[in-house]
């Protein structure tokens, strides 16, 4: 597969799921026209990043998987013959998730990822974390591509996408709503350099509250044969407007470079790593919002 082409969905919601699925749905047909394989959302798209302090009018918003507003995205993947990953406040009990579903070209679900790192100590207090990562095959018409997720405040734990990596993902997809300024851009790089792996990451635009743009795509290949320095893994900076962006991911270079260098798991060792999942927080991290204070 010589590349894999990613529509980045910068767009602005509006006030209804209706609404937000009308224009999500033509924002898929627009992507298509520019030649994508893959659509992106920005995070929680169904209800613009939204999430009520009122337990009840909170409830109310969220989706369930088995919907209408899933079911329109799998027909359209179907008719465009394009892969869509699709965000939604996620009806769950007790309380609603942060989710993205990965439909392929076939209109078939393949991964439902809900955001394990909800932001605690905000408004996502009120939301369910999910329980794990998760890779899927995608078929994307010009081959396969190991793909996994994560959504925002996961990119700031590097573990989030060394188990993606580890589980075989070539492309992690990052559904986003927040600052992109240099050092949470810098995570995402970060993490695709240390992964050899593709992150796509799609915000919202300036002019939605705590939002600024800056989707972003990296092909993690930071060495080339033909170059004598280093090089930047950044495809692409959308900018802070409304638009949708393609970015073009080299997918037989990344793989060519992941059977060469030296990141990855290539030379790690993880008989020495047992610290990093024990549990327990000691001082100066402790945190009285922290809510997992036993054995998961």
């Amino acid at each position: 597969m010589k590349s894999l082409k990613v529509a980045l969905l910068q767009l602005r919601p509006e006030e209804s799921i209706e609404e937000n699925l009308q224009k999500g749905l033509s924002a898929c047909r627009q992507a298509r026209e520019m030649g994508a394989d893959l659509a992106l959302f920005p995070e929680m798209w169904s209800v613009g990043y939204r999430i009520p302090e009122d337990i009840t009018e909170l409830k109310k918003t969220a989706v369930p998987i088995e919907s209408d507003y899933i079911r329109a995205y799998q027909e359209l993947a179907k008719e465009l013959n394009m892969a869509v990953a699709v965000t939604l406040l996620e009806a769950w009990e007790p309380l609603p998730r942060n989710t993205m579903v990965l439909i392929d070209r076939y209109g078939q679900s393949i991964l439902t990822y809900a955001k394990v790192h909800t932001c605690d100590f905000g408004e996502e207090c009120r939301l369910t974390p999910g329980d794990g990562f998760y890779v899927a095959d995608l078929d994307t018409g010009k081959g396969i591509v190991k793909t996994g997720a994560m959504i925002c405040y996961d990119r700031e734990f590097p573990e989030s996408a060394r188990l993606l990596m580890l589980k075989g993902a070539e492309l992690i997809l990052t559904p986003n709503a927040c600052p992109m300024e240099i050092n949470r851009i810098s995570q995402l790089r970060a993490r695709a350099y240390e992964n050899m792996l593709g992150i796509a990451t799609v915000n919202y635009p300036a002019g939605h509250p705590d939002c600024n743009g800056h989707s972003t795509a990296f092909d993690g290949i930071a060495y080339k044969p033909e170059l004598p320095e280093s090089r930047d893994t950044l495809l692409l900076d959308a900018g802070e407007e409304e638009g949708i962006y393609l970015a073009d991911f080299p997918m037989d270079e990344i793989r060519k470079y992941r059977s060469r260098e030296v990141q990855g798991n290539a030379y790690r060792r993880p008989g020495l790593y047992g610290m990093l999942a024990e549990e327990g927080i000691q001082e100066p991290f402790v945190r009285a919002d922290y809510r997992w204070t036993k054995k998961e």
